[in-house]
This record gives C-alpha cells, structure tokens and sequence, in this order.
C-alpha cells in the first residue's frame, strides 16, 4: 500500500475508534447506573479494571467521562461521529458545562490533544483564583454580635468560616449528646419539662462555655467509654462453641451502644467477634449479670504483623484497599483455630459481605484463596476475556453509524493549521466566569 494511502487508512481507523470509544462509554454508563458492579465491587472503577484490565486510574477516568457525557450533548456528538478523540474529550469534561462546551469544542476541533489540555488547565487554575478571592471574602465577613433582648434573653447572630462553623458544629452536638444522657439518668421527680430540639441545642451552647472555663466535657476515658459489649444471656449460649476467654457465644447477641441496646444477627456478632476485643458478658432470665470475661484480643499481634506482611491488602478480587479486618475462614466460634493458615486480610466492606452477604472463601489447594457468589459459582480474580469473533473489529460501529447517517473517512479528524498557540489569549476569549455559567454563553 502507498504510504500516502497508508497514513489515510491509520486516520480513518482512529476515527472509527473515537466512535466506538463513544459505544464503550454509553455502555458503562448505562452499566454503572443499573450497579451492575455492585456485587462485590468497592466502584464501578474497580469492576472495570478487573474486568477488562484497565489500569484503575484510567478506569475512574473512563467512568468520569461516561458520567458527565449526558450533561455536555454537543461534545458526546462529536465523539460519537470519531470528529474529537478520548483525550480531548476527558480533558474538557473537566470543566465544561452546557453553557461553556461549544467554545471547548471549537478548540477541540481547531487545536490539538496538547492544546486542549494547556487550556483546561489554565480555565481550571483561573477557577481556583475566583474561588481563593470568594473565600478571602467570606473570610473577611466572618462576625458574631450578641445583644441583650427586652425580655433579659441574649441574642446571638453570626458567620463563622465553614471550618470553624464545622467545628463549633461538631462540639455542640457533643454537648447535646451529654445533655441528653444526663437527663435519661436524672432521676423521677414528678415533673414533666418538654424539651425541644432547639431548647437543647441552647442549653448544648451554655456547656460549650462551661467547659471552655472548666475543661472537663467529659471525664471518661474514651477507651473505655466507646467499647463495645456483646451481651449474652446464659440461656442462648448453651451448648455453643467456647470464646478464647471460656464464655460461650450464641448466635444472637445485644450490642451496647451509649444507652441503646441493639440487637444484631448471629452473623453480625460472627463478624464483629472475628477481628476484635471480646468481652462476654453473662446474664439471667431478669438481665442480671452473672459473670463478665476478661478482655481478649482474638488475634494475637505477632499473627496479626505476618498477616499484614503476606497479604498486605483486602484479599477479595479487585480489593486494593489496605486497612482490613482479619478474617477466620473457619471461624473460631466453630472450632477453627486462629492461626497464620486460617486468617486472610478483608477489608470492612467485603468482610460483612463475607458474613452477611453469604459469600464464602476457601484454600486452593496451589494456597491461594477462592471466594464464591452466594449462589455457589466463583467469583474469578482474573476473569476469562471474552473472544470477539466479528470479523471486522469495527464492523458493529460501521453499521451503527451507517444507521445514523454518518460515514467516517480519512478526513472526520480535524487537523491543526499550524498557526500560533497563545493559551493566554485563549483563555480571555474563551473564560467564563462561574457566576456566569448559569445563562447561556453568547
């Protein structure tokens, strides 16, 4: 073939391949509305990369794009005639609205992938500029004035920073939660006082101010206070598998959570005894206690160090996540032992996905770990790739856009004049303001 012919083919094919990049997108779309991923996967992302082998940057790209693609419908028609490539495309999908996407647009066509890219980065550090000068101003309008009312009451009116007004949020939710703890502990009087939701967030303000003075919003130790204890009547725990500290464990328990006693499932007391520091905690038919275990840890840490050394992340398929619970893959509750062999790294996710979920996992016998779909098929950690047989890889692109009426050539790509590129002059031109973006572009 003559070489002139050669470089046209090379440049009809890329157009067909911005077309059926189009085709990939809308279908991930499609397939990341519908959770199709949502079997296991942590994002779509994340399915992606382990199902096609796309690095898991590229992937989150690729979901990006699909995601924003309904929302800027000038530039998905370009991509799907093959006029503008993928990288043009994720490149103005980062800043373009509908108001904003035919001036990129116009540069897409005119200029190259590299302009493209020095102009989105330039729309997008003038963004950030706007929004430093926005937060300058409301920073400068920072105020609070109180005043004393007719009827004696202080008034207050204020702007706080958003990081401040954060965490004055925080701190009186902290002091309302004391509030209300201490009233379920006062005891009876007879009188009955109602109140509201505001009252207490008042009241909240007037701890704030104490223990600005005091320091002592709470005394507990925090260790202690957010521990939380599995309760176990005697009469459940009866025949079940021994705990390491001798107590038996049921399948039901009751959790205890501040002041609120939460009943969960066996496979949620499983779960939650699986990784943690077990205390059992004995009671009669009346809830009387009866006897209280000692504190234990069920992975020793020496087992827990190796552990993190061979598996390093969440051991289920396209897991890359590092902070992990340990699991028993027989549980110690029916005899498995906890040992290096019978623990494998999950993270929060999978692992109540592994007990609540009813997926399951075992040795191969080359010690690599197989997990399995509820429904007992396995769930591959690297998936079979599906064997295309169409004869032209385009043909089913060819024949959709031939559907619509549009036919690619060795000329649908636009191509560069050569003149001048002066990114600063560009952008001038091109910027608009984000108070602006909200009516339509000129």
């Amino acid at each position: 073939m003559p070489t002139d012919a050669l470089g046209e083919r090379i440049a009809e094919l890329a157009a067909r391949i911005h077309a059926a990049t189009y085709e990939l997108l809308v279908m991930l779309r499609e397939y990341d509305t519908q959770k199709g991923w949502n079997n296991g996967f942590l994002s779509c992302a994340h399915w992606l990369n382990w199902r096609t082998g796309i690095d898991l940057g590229a992937a989150r790209e690729k979901v990006r794009v699909a995601r924003a693609l309904p929302g800027l419908p000038l530039i998905s028609a370009a991509i799907a005639c093959g006029s503008i490539s993928y990288a043009k495309v994720r490149a103005i999908t980062r800043v373009a609205t509908p108001e904003t996407e035919q001036r990129l647009l116009d540069v897409a066509l005119a200029g190259t992938a590299s302009h493209v890219e020095r102009i989105v980065r330039a729309w997008r550090r003038t963004d950030r500029v706007i929004a430093a000068r926005e937060a300058d101003a409301r920073h400068t309008s920072r105020q609070l004035t109180t005043w004393i009312d007719d009827d004696g009451m202080m008034v207050l009116r204020g702007r706080l920073a958003p990081e401040i007004g954060a965490v004055l949020h925080r701190a009186r939710e902290a002091a309302a939660d004391r509030l209300r703890r201490e009233s379920k502990e006062a005891p009876e009087t007879g009188l009955v006082a109602e109140v509201t939701w505001g009252q207490r967030r008042a009241d909240a303000l007037g701890r704030l101010a104490e223990v600005a003075l005091t320091a002592d919003l709470d005394a507990a130790h925090a260790g202690d206070r957010y521990q939380v204890v599995l309760h176990v009547e005697a009469a459940a725990g009866a025949g079940a598998p021994a705990s390491p500290d001798g107590a038996d464990v049921p399948g039901d328990g009751v959790l205890e959570v501040d002041d609120a006693a939460i009943r969960v499932s066996a496979e949620t007391s499983r779960r939650l005894a699986c990784d943690a520091s077990v205390v059992a905690m004995h009671h009669d038919a009346d809830r009387h206690v009866l006897d209280v275990g000692r504190k234990t840890r069920t992975i020793p840490t020496a087992i827990r160090r190796a552990l993190s050394a061979r598996d390093t992340r969440c051991q289920f398929p396209g897991c890359s996540a590092k902070r992990c619970d340990a699991h028993h893959i027989d549980h110690w509750m029916d005899g498995g032992p906890t040992n290096f062999d019978n623990l494998v790294l999950l993270c929060r996710r999978h692992h109540r996905l592994v007990h609540e979920g009813g997926f399951t996992l075992r040795w191969r016998p080359d010690r690599t770990i197989a997990f399995f779909y509820p429904s007992g098929s396995e769930l591959r950690i690297t998936p079979p790739q599906p064997r295309v047989d169409i004869g032209h890889p385009l043909a089913s692109t060819t024949e959709r856009l031939a559907a619509q009426g549009i036919f690619i050539t060795p000329r649908t790509l636009p191509t560069w004049d050569g003149a001048p590129f002066n990114p600063g002059y560009a952008l001038d031109v091109l910027y608009v303001p984000p108070a602006d973006r909200n009516s339509s572009s000129a």
